[in-house]
C-alpha cells in the first residue's frame, strides 16, 4: 500500500465530520418540526445513501418521519436499483417511484434525439411533488459538484411551478432557516450542502455505509462517446465506429446511463477511492456526466425548470 493510501487508511474520526453530521442532523430535525409533508429524493447513489443514513441518525430509534421518492428514467444502473429497492425494504420505508417511462408512454414527454432522459425527469418530479403535497423534498445535492448547485441556500424556495431563482433565494446565518413559503409553493432542502465529494467518502468509511459495487473498481463492457465510458443497456448502446471492450473502471456518480461514465481505475476498496479523490482536480459530473457538458449553463436552466 502506497504512503497516499495508508494514509487515507488512517482511522477516519476527523473532526470536521462531526461537524458536518451535526449540521445535517439538525436540518432533518428543524425540517419535521417545521414542515407538514417531507420526502426524501432517494436514487440508490452515494450522495442519497448518505443523506438516508443521516435521516436515520436523526431519529433513531424511531423511523424517520419520512418517505422516500426516486425519479426512474427507465435507464438507471440495475446494480444501483436492486440496491434502492433492497435498502428501502431493510427499514420498512415508503417508497414512491416517479416513471419517465410511463409519462413517455401517455405522450406526456418525448425522446430525446441524443438519447439521455435525465433532462426529463423533471416533469415526473415536479408530478409527483404535487400529488404527494410534498412541502419540502431532500435533495443530496452538494456544492462542490458544479457552478448552479454552489448558488444554492439549505432551504431551496420553489416557486409554484417548480422553478428556482437565485435571486429570492435567503440570508441563512447562524444556522437558521427559513421555510415559510406560499400555497403552492415548496422548499428544497440540502443536508449534504457543506459536504465535499471527499468528505463524503470519507464520512462512509467512518460510518461503514455499504455502497452499491459500481461505486468501486469492476470489470465491465464499455464504449467511448465524447471522452466518456459509456455501458450498454436497455438504453442503447456503441454506434458505427464505437467499439465496445471490457475495462477495469468505476463510477464516480451514477444517474441514467446514457449521459453517466466511468473513469478508469483500480480503486476497488474504500481506502483507494479515497486516496483516487484526494489527488484528481476533476469533479464528479464534470468529468463523467454528459448532460452537464451540454452547456456553461445547462444545471442551472434546469434547475430554474423544477430539476433537482
Amino acid at each position: 500500500m502506497s504512503q497516499v493510501e495508508q494514509a487515507a487508511a488512517q482511522d477516519f474520526q476527523l473532526p470536521h465530520l462531526d461537524v458536518l453530521e451535526s449540521e445535517a442532523v439538525h436540518i432533518f430535525r428543524e425540517v419535521a418540526g417545521e414542515f407538514e409533508r417531507p420526502v426524501i429524493l432517494f436514487s440508490g447513489g452515494k450522495d442519497s445513501i448518505v443523506m438516508l443514513h443521516l435521516a436515520l441518525k436523526a431519529f433513531a430509534p424511531a423511523p424517520p418521519p419520512f418517505a422516500l421518492l426516486h425519479v426512474d428514467t427507465g435507464h438507471n444502473f440495475p446494480e444501483v436499483l436492486e440496491y434502492r429497492d433492497r435498502v428501502a425494504a431493510q427499514h420498512n420505508l415508503r417508497l414512491h417511484v416517479a416513471s419517465v417511462q410511463d409519462f413517455i408512454d401517455r405522450g406526456e414527454l418525448k425522446e430525446r434525439a441524443d438519447g439521455t432522459r435525465n433532462p426529463l425527469q423533471t416533469v415526473p418530479l415536479l408530478r409527483a411533488i404535487e400529488e404527494g403535497r410534498y412541502d419540502a423534498v431532500f435533495g443530496g445535492g452538494r456544492r462542490d459538484e458544479e457552478k448552479a448547485r454552489a448558488k444554492e441556500r439549505i432551504f431551496s424556495l420553489r416557486d409554484e411551478f417548480g422553478g428556482w431563482d437565485p435571486r429570492r433565494q435567503r440570508p441563512e446565518l447562524w444556522q437558521l432557516y427559513n421555510g415559510k413559503h406560499a400555497v403552492g409553493e415548496h422548499v428544497r432542502v440540502f443536508p449534504l450542502s457543506n459536504f465535499t465529494e471527499l468528505d463524503v467518502w470519507q464520512y462512509i468509511a467512518r460510518e461503514k455505509i455499504v455502497l452499491p459495487d459500481i461505486y468501486y473498481a469492476h470489470r465491465r463492457e464499455v464504449f467511448l462517446r465524447s471522452g466518456m465510458w459509456l455501458a450498454p443497456g436497455e438504453w442503447g448502446g456503441a454506434k458505427q465506429g464505437e467499439r465496445v471492450e471490457t475495462r477495469t473502471v468505476r463510477y464516480r456518480t451514477v444517474g441514467d446511463m446514457s449521459c453517466t461514465g466511468a473513469v478508469d481505475s483500480d480503486a476497488d476498496t474504500i481506502e483507494k477511492v479515497i486516496a483516487e479523490i484526494a489527488a484528481t482536480r476533476l469533479t464528479e459530473r464534470g468529468a463523467t456526466r454528459a448532460d452537464d457538458k451540454m452547456s456553461e449553463a445547462a444545471m442551472e436552466d434546469r434547475k430554474r425548470e423544477g430539476y433537482f
